[in-house]
Parts: C-alpha cells; structure tokens; sequence
C-alpha cells in the first residue's frame, strides 16, 4: 500500500501485497490494523511457504516493480478556464473505503459524467471514526483544503450495538462533524454494509439483522447532527436481493469486491450531485450489464426519497 498526499491508496484488486510475503485478497475483517499510531497497513512481499526476502532482494523487488503502480497522486480538480466546479471530497474511514479504492472510483464516475472533482482519503485498517476524532493527521487533513464534503466511515461492527453506538460512534461524530463544520464543508455518512454471514456475536446473526441495525445506528446520528447519508448499505441491500448473481463481497464476507466498490461510488454520486449516474460511461472493469444494473439501483436508493437520507 503507497501513501500518497495524506491518501491510503490500496492495491484495487484481491491480489494484495503483504510484508509476510503472501500475496492474496485481504483476509480480515475491517477490525484489523487498527491503532492512532499505527495508521497504515504494512506492505508484504515475500512468497508463501518460503524464507523471507532479505532487506536486499526486498529493495530490488521494489525497485522492479512498474513505474508509478499505485504511486499517483489523489484525484485533483480542473483549473481550466472552462472547467466546471470543483466538488472536493474527503473520505474519512478505514479498508471498507481503501479497498479498490472508492475515492479514485467515484471520481473517475464522476469525471465520465462531466464532473470537476477532487478526491482525498485518510483510512487504516480497522480505524474507528473514534480514533479519527483523536488523530491529528485526520483532524489536519478536514482542515487542510476547501472540502465541499467529508465522508465519515464507522467500522463496520460499532454501529450494530446500542454500546458502541453510544460510547464510541457518537461522540466521535459529533467531534467530526464539528470539525467539518468549522471547516466550511459538508458531513456525509457512509451508511456501510453487513457482513455477508451477520455477526452473531453482537446480537446481528444474520446478514439482514445486521444490516437493519448499521441503518439505524447511522440514521439516527445523520438525523440529530442534520447530516447527509450515503445509503450504500441499503442499496446493497436491495441489489442483493433483486440480483443475488453480482457478487459484491470478497471471500471474507466483509470486504467489497469490485463490483461493491462501484456501488458505493455510484451511490455516492447520486447523493453528492443529487443526479442519477445511470448512463455513466465508466464501469470501472466491469460488464456494462452489471454497472448499469448497479447505476439503477444507486439511482432508484438515493433519489427517489432523497429526504429520507437527509438530502435536503
């Protein structure tokens, strides 16, 4: 993984570099790797069931690696004379937001549609928006450019319990949103999604328990702090129910596959734009078939009752 202007850029697909030198899909769930310190995941290159690389043949695996692979800079905005106006976006969360990195591919959506963006990202693995609230490199990023939104991403698992609701996911809100606020930018829930098997151990030990949980816990902190949702969970829902076909969680069962990560982008840029992003040209890898079955759906979520998502 390569930290580029404050932004954790993950490597976009299930073939990610480990320092214990497998490389493979990312086998936790978003509760690994969290730490304030410890704010990004460490990047593995060794090869399985062999001695690890000395620092040597590390540095010269490095330095063979292509020119630029995940090394670019965060999306910027146009300063053409000519250019639309900037929508700048700062995603706030943990590896449900880095993993084939959701900032990047709502901004190139939102470019195919003739938008002028600019996207950021501060995530670490298994980060909760607690630790955020505390953490001087998030608190100076919100700070750090005219954000016109910033995302807020809770680890998947806080919002399912009237204990971590209250003890940990709220006031570390209320602390953000404040921050967004004297910022002169927007706050913006990232409503995620369950884990495919539910989560028994916290009372949600189905998929659609834990789901209808994570939407609660998220509208009600959106409602008191008059803030905007992203319905990503809820539309993930409903394509996985009218389209059980489209696979949108890795082998985990909690991080999105390609497929999830357009969702979510599609999501956010129905609710960010206000518009739908059916017929968008960009469909990130996928098969026209699936993205515009994805674009309808995020379309159908967001506008159809934006109110209920607090897009006033």
């Amino acid at each position: 993984m390569i930290r580029t202007s404050g932004v954790r850029r993950g490597f976009s697909r299930p073939g990610v570099l480990r320092l214990d030198g497998t490389i493979g899909a990312i086998r936790s769930n978003d509760r690994t790797g969290a730490s304030a310190a410890h704010r990004f995941h460490d990047v593995r290159m060794n090869t399985p069931g062999r001695a690890p690389l000395s620092v040597a043949a590390l540095l010269l695996a490095v330095a063979l690696l292509p020119i630029g692979c995940g090394t670019s800079g965060p999306p910027k905005c146009s300063t053409a004379s000519n250019a639309a106006p900037c929508t700048r976006v700062l995603f706030v969360g943990n590896s449900y937001t880095y993993v084939n990195d959701l900032p990047t591919t709502f901004a190139d959506l939102a470019v195919s549609g003739g938008r002028n963006v600019e996207a950021g990202m501060v995530a670490s693995g298994g980060e909760t928006l607690a630790q955020h609230a505390v953490a001087r490199e998030t608190l100076d990023k919100i700070a750090s450019a005219s954000w016109t939104f910033v995302v807020l991403q809770e680890q998947s698992e806080t919002p399912t319990s009237s204990a971590g609701r209250s003890s940990m996911m709220y006031p570390a809100a209320r602390t953000l949103a404040a921050r967004v606020k004297a910022a002169g930018a927007q706050t913006m829930f990232f409503m995620t999604w369950a884990h495919r098997d539910g989560m028994a151990v916290a009372g949600a030990g189905t998929y659609e328990s834990m789901q209808l949980a994570i939407d609660d816990g998220y509208i009600s902190i959106a409602d008191e702090l008059r803030a905007a949702i992203a319905p990503v969970g809820f539309t993930w829902f409903v394509v996985r129910r009218e389209h059980p076909e489209i696979s949108m969680w890795q082998d985990d069962g909690s991080h999105p596959t390609a497929s999830g990560t357009y969702l979510a982008a599609c999501v956010f840029y129905a609710a960010i734009f206000r518009q739908s992003p059916e017929g968008l040209a960009y469909f990130d890898g996928l098969s026209s078939q699936d993205a515009r079955v994805l674009q309808a759906a995020a379309a159908s979520s967001v506008l159809q009752n934006p109110d209920q998502w607090g897009l006033r």
